[in-house]
């Protein structure tokens, strides 16, 4: 026999097995994922990396033309130095020139000047032939010349003077200072460098006191899975993983109080079928032993059919109940007259009415009212609440049906009885609650009826409420939207 694939799974081609419907996989593990803490540090790490870099480049390129400008500044106060001297020449310049040439040397800085032939002369040829080319010779008498060069890749500063007739020129690579600028280098990029190391170091203790309160509120969240119901998550950190701890540990009351109200609900449910399976087995053991007269045992059979549709109304409630939670639950709206609705209830409840003593007031337009609506709910929803209120009333107190239209269509049950508290009318239609507050005071069921009448009218598209009725009892109104047909006035 062929294989079949698990329920809640299907085949894809080539025989993988895809997630069903438990969410688990065979054939494709879950994809494993980075902590908070490494994503945080790393992207703290990157964003320092890039701030390194960008501000490395930055600092040499500073570094560089900060070095430049004090060459040039340099070479211009030097300029103007010479250009005194010549300005008051004397026989002794010459000396006094080649001295200054030979000091310039030494710096790295070359002294051309123009001779009495008129060229320029002077001990570094390629940087007479530099200042000719730049037209050292060209200035006017009192002229100056300020160039940036390029030879051979390298970048050279040019300052030219021109006094008394004769012009000169001090020529230095603008990398004068390489060994100032590399030292300075240096030590910018060990400050980038620890700053780096220090931007790793923070982010890691960063990432650690963000992603603590992260770790506790998911080690709550575990231990509400393994059943605890006890442990909060602590508020604590960034508003943002506060605000998750916080929805958390309301989750965490919401569901203790779900499972309260659940457990209240089951100990109640149990407690109903309790009752008429032991009236059943007391009487069906009464029947087998032979105890019960013959001329008792139509009034046993009485009571076990009722006790057994006690039962299967209950059962039903909670299949009903279940069912309404789940998409497969099924209506069929159609054309439905309300009128002729209550009015056949009215037949069926007049005669309960009677036998209880129990006066049957019915307010119904004169014309069809007509509604798309799934009549067989709508039925069950206003039987449910007819036999509520019928429970409760004693003789003489009035049970009303009651039809109107405006906007809307209201349909309406109440009645004479003792009704209920104030507070009680907010949480009518909560599972159980006023089957636990009035136990033992008042008759009742399992608690279920209001509550799956509630349901029933949402799914069927209306809304429900429960107030004080003018008979003195309780007042339930459904109100359904009104879409059909009304002939009346």
């Amino acid at each position: 026999m062929a294989d079949v694939p698990a329920a809640g799974s299907a085949m894809m081609p080539g025989g993988a097995r895809v997630a069903g419907s438990n969410g688990r996989t065979d054939a494709f593990p879950p994809p494993r994922r980075t902590s908070l803490a490494f994503r945080t540090t790393a992207l703290v790490v990157s964003v320092a990396v890039a701030v390194a870099i960008i501000a490395g480049v930055v600092g040499a390129a500073m570094i560089r033309n900060t070095a430049v400008d004090v060459t040039r500044t340099y070479l211009v106060n030097q300029a103007e130095v010479i250009a005194q001297q010549l300005a008051g020449e004397s026989p002794g310049y010459r000396i006094g020139l080649a001295k200054l040439a030979q000091v310039f040397a030494q710096q790295g800085i070359s002294l051309v000047t123009e001779n009495r032939g008129g060229r320029l002369e002077g001990t570094d040829q390629q940087a007479v032939r530099q200042a000719t080319v730049a037209g050292a010779l060209a200035l006017a008498d009192g002229a100056s010349m300020s160039k940036t060069l390029s030879v051979a890749g390298k970048t050279e500063l040019l300052e030219a003077r021109a006094v008394n007739g004769r012009s000169f020129a001090l020529v230095a690579s603008a990398d004068i200072g390489a060994g100032t600028q590399r030292s300075l280098q240096r030590r910018v990029l060990l400050a980038l460098a620890i700053g780096l190391a220090a931007a790793v170091i923070g982010g890691l203790v960063v990432a650690r006191l963000v992603t603590r309160p992260l770790r506790r509120t998911a080690e709550t969240a575990r231990a509400m899975r393994a059943g605890s119901r006890q442990t909060r998550a602590p508020v604590a950190g960034p508003s943002e993983v506060a605000d998750v701890a916080e929805a958390v540990n309301e989750l965490a009351d919401a569901l203790q109080h779900s499972e309260s109200r659940q457990r209240d609900f089951l100990t109640s449910v149990s407690h109903e079928l309790r009752t008429p399976l032991a009236a059943i087995g007391g009487q069906a053991d009464a029947l087998s032993d032979g105890i019960v007269a013959a001329d008792e045992v139509p009034q046993v059979g009485r009571t076990i059919r009722a006790e057994s549709a006690r039962l299967e109304r209950l059962v039903s409630d909670l299949l009903d109940l279940a069912r309404l939670g789940a998409d497969s639950f099924r209506l069929d709206p159609a054309p439905c007259d309300l009128v002729a609705l209550v009015r056949e209830m009215t037949g069926v409840w007049q005669v309960r009415c009677e036998q209880r003593g129990v006066p049957l007031v019915v307010s119904v337009p004169p014309a069809p009212v007509v509604v798309v609506t799934d009549a067989r709910r709508l039925r069950q929803v206003l039987d449910g609440l007819a036999e509520n209120a019928l429970r409760l009333l004693s003789p003489g107190q009035p049970l009303v049906f009651s039809l109107a239209v405006s906007d809307a269509v209201v349909l309406q049950i109440r009645d004479g009885g003792p009704g209920l508290d104030a507070g009680d009318y907010a949480v009518a239609f909560e599972q159980g609650v006023l089957h636990e507050r009035y136990r033992g005071r008042r008759p009742g069921g399992a608690g279920l009826g209001l509550a799956l009448a509630h349901s029933l009218v949402t799914r069927l598209g209306g809304s429900i409420s429960a107030g004080p009725a003018p008979e003195g009892g309780a007042c339930f109104s459904v109100v359904l939207p009104f879409s059909g047909q009304w002939t009346g006035k």
